[in-house]
């Protein structure tokens, strides 16, 4: 065998090799969504069926138990905005239906898009919080020095472990048009 068709042959090993690894890779993009799912399905975390069940309202309430309800509202370091709660705690019975409001207001100098990203702490206590409206479900248009209070509609239900009797549901609030067009 010559030299060259040493290297012809190499090279033609190498070819395989990465047409191969990128067929995996490819291969590996479709299986990410069943493997999403089976993860999703033995953890309880995000599981995407969830999202489309609806929630009917609990039929008791559960007035002899008291769950304290804090709430947090965060701003990343990029944008110019002021968000935060009404209140900063409630106390809330399980299974009754609560409304609590956020204030945002946009002094970016410019008229923008903004969305909130909830997260509820402990975790164990996420599946029980059920929020049945929320700013936070989408998008949100702000004007230039427009100001908005932001309902969010819950309720805990009674379901809820008897060792649980706090409850943090906060807010990060992302200008999500201004980081995109300055890059």
């Amino acid at each position: 065998m010559t030299d060259a068709e040493t290297k012809s042959a190499a090279h033609r090993r190498l070819s395989l090799k990465l047409v191969a690894v990128a067929l995996g890779a490819f291969g590996f993009g479709f299986a990410l969504v069943p493997l999403y799912d089976l993860f999703c399905a033995v953890s309880g975390y995000g599981d995407r069926r969830d999202l489309t069940r609806a929630v009917p309202l609990p039929v008791a309430e559960d007035a002899s138990r008291l769950v304290t309800i804090e709430f947090v509202a965060n701003l990343p370091t990029v944008g110019s905005w002021q968000f935060r709660p009404e209140v900063r705690s409630m106390q809330v019975h399980p299974g009754r239906l609560y409304e609590a409001k956020f204030l945002a207001s946009n002094e970016t100098g410019h008229a923008t898009w903004a969305q909130a990203v909830p997260d509820v702490a402990p975790s164990k206590a996420t599946p029980f919080f059920r929020k049945t409206e929320c700013f936070c479900f989408t998008p949100q248009q702000f004007a230039v020095g427009e100001s908005r209070h932001m309902p969010v509609r819950f309720f805990i239900d009674p379901a809820l472990p008897k060792y649980v009797d706090r409850i943090t549901l906060a807010y990060t609030f992302y200008d999500t048009q201004g980081p995109v067009a300055r890059r």
